[in-house]
């Protein structure tokens, strides 16, 4: 089961996403859910958009589609800077790559850390 918590700092101007595991399409639809009622209040264009994937697992092949959408949502609300930090898994690094591309989401930063 996928797990996200979402925090605005207002002050940074940054929303912090943390996900986690393995997502389904229906743990997909609900942090959308909460994503955007995160964004509602704001501005997304003066915000940045720092997403923690460091205890996410690949994406199944059925989910994929979701969270292209998500790329999708991410480019249309027009963030400022989308960041990804990663553990060191070149295959969610690719595949996470590869969607930023085709969402067209060109502020996209991912970054990948080495566990100690």
């Amino acid at each position: 089961m996928g797990q996200f918590i979402l925090k605005t700092d207002t002050a940074k101007k940054i929303i912090n996403i943390e996900l986690e595991g393995t997502f389904s399409n229906e743990d997909g639809l609900k942090s959308i859910q909460a994503y955007q009622q995160t964004i509602n209040p704001i501005t997304p264009a003066e915000y940045a958009l720092d997403i923690d994937c460091r205890k996410l697992n690949v994406t199944a092949p059925d989910v994929v589609p979701l969270l292209e959408g998500c790329f999708i949502m991410f480019k249309a609300d027009g963030f400022q800077k989308v960041s990804l930090t990663l553990e060191n898994n070149p295959i969610l690094k690719m595949q996470l790559a590869r969607l930023g591309r085709k969402a067209g989401l060109e502020n996209l930063e991912i970054t990948s850390t080495v566990q100690a």
